[in-house]
C-alpha cells in the first residue's frame, strides 16, 4: 500500500484538525463553527464593528472636559506627561487645547456628548459609553492591528476570523465575516487587507471585503455567454479536482479552496439581491442618510439579517493632527447619523437584543494640541479613550469609568483591549481563555495572556 502522507499533510492533520472537521461540514452551506462553543448561555449573536479609523478624539466627542476649557493653551503640567509615550509631538512644547465643540446631556439617561452627536445622542439611553479604554500602539497600524488581533504584531488572526472559526456563521450563501470602508473627514489613513486576516487559522475563515462602488464583490456576474448551468457545471468540475487532490494530500487549503469556489457559486445570486435597496422603504433609507458610510450601515443590517456573524465598517478619516475644530464637523457629519440609524433600526427589527454594536477607533487623541494654535490639531493619544457600545447584554444608558481631569489617563474602571476583547466573546457565549488554536507548538487566543470580562459594561 503506497503512503500518501507528506509532511505537509501530517501537519496538516495534526495542527488544523478542527479547523478541517469545521471546512469539511461547510461544504453543504453554513458553517457551524466548532464543537463545544458556544460554552456558556450566550446574549448575542453577530456583532458589527464601526472602526473610526484614524483616532476619533474622546474630547470633542465623548469625554466631557470642563478643565481643559479653563486651562486653554495653558502648559500641559509636565507631572502628567513627563515619561509618557507620546508620537509626533515628543521633544515639542505641550500646550493645553481646550475642547473646541460644547457638550450636552442626551436622553433619560443625561449621558454627556458632543454637540456634534446628535444622532447619536438620540440613542443615548441605548448605549453604553466606555471612557477607560487604553491600549499600547501609538501608531495607526499597530494599533489597529492590537485592535483586531488582540496583539501588536501582525499575523496572528483577526477578531473576525476568531468568531466565525469558533461560532461558525448563519449565512449559507454569504460569508461570515464581511468587511465594508467608507472615508471622509480627514486624512484616511490607510487599512491593510491584514487586519481582517485569518492569521494561522484555515483561511476560510479570513474577511471578505466588499468594494466601495461598482460590483461589492469581483466578477460576481458571469462573464458573456456564460450562464449559471453553465458555470455551475465548471464549479462543479473543480470541485471533483480539488477533493481528489485532496484525498492524496489532506491540505486544509484545498478544502478551503473547494469552499470558497461554492461559496462564490453561491453568491453570484445572493450578493445582487442584498446590495438591491429598492425594497427597503424610503422612511429607512432617509433615517441613515446619504454617503458611503451610510451606505455601508444599511449594507451592515442587511448583512446580519442574512446570518453574517461578523461585520465590520472601517471609515477612514478621523485623523486629526491640524484644523481639528473644522475637520472633526465633517467627520461627524459622515458619521454621525447613520451610525444612530443602525442602532434604531436593529431595535425596532427586534435584533438589537442578539446583536452588539461597537463604535469607536485604535486609540484616542491628546489633551494637548498640536501644530499652530489657530490650526491646531491633537496628537495620537493611547493613555485614555472613548467607544460605545449597544445591544444584547450591554448595559444600556450607562457611562463606564473615567479619564482624570484633563482626559489623559483612564483613571477608573480601565478597560484594556484585550478586556474589551474577552467581554464581546463573553457575550457570544464564549469564555475567551478556552477558544484557542494550537500554532508552533503553544496555543493562542484572542486575548493572548491578558483579558477580563468588563462585568461594569453588562447588565
Amino acid at each position: 500500500m503506497i503512503d500518501h502522507t507528506s509532511r505537509r499533510s501530517f501537519l496538516g492533520r495534526a495542527s488544523m484538525g478542527l479547523g478541517s472537521l469545521a471546512l469539511g461540514q461547510m461544504l453543504e452551506g453554513a458553517d457551524p463553527g466548532i464543537s463545544g462553543f458556544p460554552d456558556h448561555g450566550s446574549k448575542i449573536k453577530r456583532v458589527i464593528v464601526l472602526c473610526m479609523a484614524g483616532g476619533p478624539s474622546h474630547l470633542e466627542l465623548l469625554d466631557h472636559k470642563p478643565m481643559l476649557a479653563k486651562l486653554d493653551s495653558e502648559p500641559m503640567p509636565e507631572s502628567v506627561t513627563a515619561g509618557q509615550q507620546i508620537a509626533q509631538l515628543q521633544g515639542k512644547e505641550l500646550r493645553i487645547l481646550g475642547p473646541q465643540h460644547p457638550f450636552q446631556r442626551y436622553g433619560q439617561s443625561g449621558q454627556h456628548m458632543s454637540t456634534l452627536l446628535p444622532h447619536i445622542g438620540s440613542v443615548a439611553d441605548d448605549i453604553c459609553i466606555v471612557r477607560s479604554m487604553v491600549t499600547e500602539q501609538i501608531n495607526h497600524d499597530t494599533a489597529h492591528t492590537l485592535m483586531n488581533t488582540g496583539f501588536r504584531v501582525s499575523g496572528r488572526p483577526s477578531m473576525g476570523s476568531w468568531i466565525v472559526y469558533g461560532l461558525g456563521s448563519d449565512a449559507e450563501n454569504l460569508p461570515g465575516f464581511v468587511v465594508l470602508t467608507s472615508e471622509g473627514g480627514a486624512q484616511a489613513q490607510p487599512i491593510a487587507a491584514r487586519q481582517w486576516s485569518s492569521g494561522f487559522l484555515p483561511s476560510v475563515h479570513q474577511g471578505v471585503k466588499f468594494n466601495s462602488a461598482g460590483d461589492p464583490v469581483n466578477y460576481v456576474r458571469n462573464p458573456a455567454g456564460v450562464n449559471r448551468e453553465m458555470q455551475g457545471e465548471l464549479i462543479d468540475t473543480v470541485g471533483k479536482l480539488n477533493r481528489f487532490q485532496n484525498q492524496m494530500v489532506e491540505d486544509p487549503e484545498i478544502q478551503t479552496r473547494i469552499s470558497q469556489y461554492e461559496l462564490a457559486f453561491r453568491m453570484q445570486m445572493a450578493v445582487p439581491e442584498l446590495t438591491d435597496f429598492s425594497s427597503e422603504p424610503e422612511s429607512v433609507r432617509e433615517m441613515y442618510g446619504e454617503g458611503q458610510f451610510a451606505r455601508n450601515c444599511l449594507l451592515a443590517r442587511r448583512l446580519a439579517e442574512r446570518g453574517v456573524r461578523f461585520i465590520q465598517l472601517y471609515h477612514r478619516g478621523w485623523d486629526h493632527h491640524g484644523s481639528i475644530k473644522d475637520g472633526i464637523v465633517e467627520s461627524a457629519r459622515y458619521c454621525d447619523q447613520a451610525s444612530a440609524a443602525l442602532v434604531k433600526d436593529l431595535k425596532q427589527r427586534g435584533m438589537l437584543e442578539d446583536t452588539l454594536v461597537v463604535w469607536g477607533g485604535e486609540f484616542g487623541r491628546t489633551p494637548m494640541y498640536q501644530g499652530e494654535y489657530a490650526k491646531a490639531g491633537r496628537d495620537h493619544h493611547i493613555k485614555g479613550f472613548s467607544m460605545w457600545m449597544a445591544g444584547g447584554g450591554i448595559r444600556a444608558g450607562h457611562s463606564h469609568g473615567a479619564t482624570d481631569d484633563l482626559g489623559y489617563n483612564a483613571v477608573e474602571d480601565i478597560v484594556h483591549v484585550n478586556d474589551f476583547h474577552a467581554t464581546m466573546l463573553h457575550l457570544l457565549g464564549i469564555d475567551h481563555k478556552r477558544l484557542t488554536y494550537r500554532f508552533q507548538g503553544r496555543d493562542f487566543r484572542l486575548t493572548d495572556v491578558a483579558g477580563e470580562v468588563v462585568q461594569g459594561v453588562l447588565v
